[in-house]
């Protein structure tokens, strides 16, 4: 890519802002090396490695990935004889223990059957040196200094430094605290000259103490001399001094031979942790702009669904659908310059650049971005009203360089195409230059406000009009792109709203030609058909989804109540054979000992009598019936039944809430998410919702009069979705509703929980619970009010 295109894209912007996630200055120099792919396989690749961090933080909340530094000159100069820094050393110990705590990290989500083939990998590559790692932590300590157990000899030497150091000391302060020698000090105290203990001794007492002078006041007045009596242990101090220095260094030496050793590992792993802070910087970055993996294609197909812009704040940016390279491979973008046709040519651009450099896009699941070759650019300040020949001859300088690379893999982008000159020449122009480009197979979008090119989107195949919405009563861009729909000047209108007299307009209007009236009529009128379709397709949409679930969930339980009843019809023939079996047993059992009375008491029983006995018997035992009257049968409760009711529906032995009266003897019942129509005769009352306190008007202003029993949160993100059932609970509330139920799908659980969570902890909600089979499963929670 040209640098000129990412930097008039923004794309270094965003580079700012994904910087800020990294960890590490390894993980930073990723991101500023960080440039587009023009490899299909490539993009694919890095936007799966992305996806797979951001699914790391967003079920682990963070990553360890502190206490990484580039250690990189350092391990080389140890391989080439160096003697490392303490503070090297210990840079070196942290990046191998975050190293360490990074692979047992991700060693963690593999046994809990997290699929992370790249995290997998990367940590498979890295090196564990805990003998290195526990070698300098034992000589080095956490400020840096080498440690007095590092060795015995320099345990020993600094064991006799502050011997020697007590020795010196000592004298001196015999010296200063004698009445007969404080009289020739200056002051009192012990002080260090060239690495030798000395006192401060008035100049004119200089031969009372013998030694040598060290140093002296700026006024010459005090001399600092080393008495001779400790000449010999200063001297002995610093002969010390310097062993030490050795033996520290020899440390330094032997530790800095240890990571030469390991030099190659260490490198390997610094390779290692820059990939991973790097693929994490670009996963923290997607969270915080809500962004989604892209589908990406080799066709050059663009499909941008609720599409922000990442550099424009959240509160203030519009999302925008864009479609481009399958029905059309041109969008002309006409309009007066009011803004917004601009940021949508530098969405798309900067869109591209995103996808091909493996980062997310704030846009909603579904959307798909081409692979392009090449992006090219010609976008720049054109938005004022006078415009010079340089200004124009800048940008012919540009479109020719453009015209002379692109090819069927570019992605084209001309803002105020042909402007700067004559408005008949820059507009031929500009359809000549759009022809050319469209010849070459590249997608393009332009933008302009000549009148001119707004039949150039009809008069060609592959072409399309666009538009960026304008609001007459606020006087602004709504920011919404309107495809298919060429843009208006709107200036009567805003004249109007400014307050221009109305026959100055009308005068205005005379001037206008009758086609150009036309055509601007027709403009509006697409506009407020478009805006209807739109408001129709969603309404129809939601129905048709309605539709479709209630289908699904009506088989559902069409098949789980037949299955339901066969197994109970099961069961009580089982039940009722296993009780007549047995009672014939008892019989059989009677009739035996009868017989036996009768051998007993010889022939005093007759065998009619037994022949009786047996048939009151047989009369005795239960037999399997069928109740005839059934379930559907049962006397209604005579409670006379209202809306929102809670009922018992007899003919599923479930429970519902009445919604509506649909006829004489017919009510339309909410089971669980479904609803159903059934006779009144198989509706059993069971309560009553209490009466909700009428509130003043304003206090429930804004609050649909119709609020469903069900809340459907499948596809909502999940802030957006805690909002809408903040929202959806108050309503509910309202209107007296003493259950409903919240859809928000199986899934992977987050919206799920979330859902769970907040309503249990809601000051109105008495229970909440997933729904039964039923209901829905665990996709459903149900909520009762208090």
């Amino acid at each position: 890519m040209l640098d000129r295109t990412l930097k008039v894209l923004e794309f270094t912007k965003v580079k700012e802002q994904l910087i800020k996630h990294a960890s590490s200055s390894l993980g930073k120099e990723k991101v500023e090396n960080l440039f587009p792919t023009t490899s299909y396989e490539e993009a694919v690749e890095w936007q799966n490695i992305t996806d797979e961090a951001s699914t790391v933080l967003r079920l682990k909340g963070n990553v360890p990935l502190g206490g990484i530094f580039d250690v990189r000159p350092y391990a080389k100069r140890a391989k080439i004889g160096s003697i490392l820094s303490p503070h090297e050393l210990l840079n070196i110990t942290s990046t191998l223990y975050a190293s360490r705590q990074m692979k047992k990290f991700v060693q963690d989500l593999v046994e809990e059957e997290l699929t992370i083939p790249f995290l997998e990998g990367y940590a498979n590559r890295l090196f564990i040196l805990l003998d290195l790692e526990r070698k300098i932590n034992f000589c080095i300590g956490e400020s840096g200094e080498v440690l007095d157990g590092a060795s015995d000899k320099l345990k020993s030497l600094r064991s006799q430094l502050k011997t020697l150091e007590s020795r010196a000391r000592e004298k001196l302060e015999n010296m200063i605290r004698s009445t007969s020698t404080q009289k020739m000090l200056s002051d009192a105290i012990i002080t260090i000259r060239n690495d030798r203990f000395v006192i401060p001794v008035k100049q004119e007492y200089r031969g009372a103490f013998g030694g040598m002078v060290h140093d002296q006041s700026a006024s010459g007045a005090t001399l600092f001399i080393e008495p001779q009596s400790v000449v010999d242990i200063n001297n002995s101090l610093n002969e010390t001094k310097f062993k030490e220095k050795q033996e520290v260094e020899r440390i330094l030496s032997e530790l800095s031979q240890e990571v030469a050793v390991e030099a190659d590992s260490i490198l390997e792993n610094i390779a290692v942790l820059a990939e991973i802070d790097f693929m994490f910087a670009k996963g923290a970055y997607s969270q915080k702009i809500k962004a989604s993996k892209p589908k990406l294609n080799n066709s050059g197909y663009i499909k941008l669904l609720k599409a922000r812009h990442p550099l424009i704040p959240k509160d203030e940016v519009v999302p925008n659908d864009v479609e481009l390279g399958r029905d059309f491979t041109s969008i002309v973008i006409t309009g007066p310059n009011t803004g917004g046709k601009t940021v949508t040519l530098k969405l798309v651009g900067l869109f591209t650049l995103m996808a091909q450099s493996g980062l997310q896009l704030p846009a909603l699941d579904g959307s798909e971005m081409g692979i392009f070759k090449a992006v090219y650019a010609d976008i720049g300040d054109e938005q004022s009203i006078e415009q010079s020949l340089s200004t124009f001859s800048s940008h012919m300088v540009n479109i020719v360089d453009i015209l002379k690379k692109v090819d069927g893999d570019s992605l084209v982008l001309f803002d105020e195409l042909g402007a700067g000159t004559d408005p008949q020449e820059g507009a031929a122009l500009a359809i000549s230059i759009l022809d050319e480009v469209y010849r070459r197979g590249a997608r393009v979008i332009a933008t302009t406000h000549y009148p001119e090119l707004k039949a150039y989107g009809y008069n060609r195949d592959g072409v399309v009009n666009a538009s960026v919405e304008f609001n007459v009563e606020t006087l602004s861009p709504t920011y919404k792109l309107l495809i298919g729909v060429p843009g208006r000047s709107n200036a009567f209108e805003i004249s109007k709203r400014l307050g221009l007299n109305q026959s100055v307009i009308e005068n205005a209007k005379n001037h206008i030609s009758a086609e150009s009236n036309q055509v601007e009529n027709m403009i509006a009128s697409l506009e407020e058909n478009r805006r209807k379709a739109e408001t129709d397709m969603e309404e129809a949409e939601h129905i048709r989804k309605d539709a479709e679930e209630l289908h699904k969930e009506l088989q559902r339980q069409i098949i789980e109540f037949n299955e339901k009843r066969d197994r109970m019809y099961e069961k009580a023939e089982q039940k009722a054979a296993s009780s007549i079996e047995k009672a014939k047993q008892e019989a059989e059992e009677i009739i035996q000992d009868l017989r036996k009375m009768q051998k007993q008491q010889y022939a005093s029983i007759k065998d009619h009598e037994l022949i009786e006995a047996r048939k009151r018997l047989e009369g005795a035992t239960p037999q399997l019936t069928t109740n005839k009257k059934t379930t559907t049968q049962k006397s209604a409760n005579k409670q006379k039944l209202h809306p929102g009711d809670e009922v018992n529906v007899l003919s599923l032995n479930q429970k519902g809430h009445l919604i509506d009266q649909v006829s004489k003897d017919e009510w339309q019942v909410q089971i669980g998410i479904m609803k159903m129509k059934v006779k009144e005769k198989n509706l059993e009352y069971i309560s009553r919702p209490k009466p909700v306190e009428t509130k003043p008007l304003a206090t429930v202003r804004g609050i649909d009069s119709h609020v469903k029993l069900e809340l459907d949160l499948r596809g909502e993100r999940f802030e957006d979705a805690l909002l809408r059932v903040e929202k959806y609970i108050d309503d509910a509330l309202l209107a007296g509703y003493p259950r409903v139920s919240i859809i928000h799908g199986k899934g992977t659980g987050a919206l799920r929980q979330g859902v769970q969570e907040y309503v249990k902890n809601h000051r109105s909600v008495k229970k909440a619970r997933y729904g039964e089979a039923s209901e829905g499963g665990t996709g459903v929670t149900i909520i009762e009010f208090k």
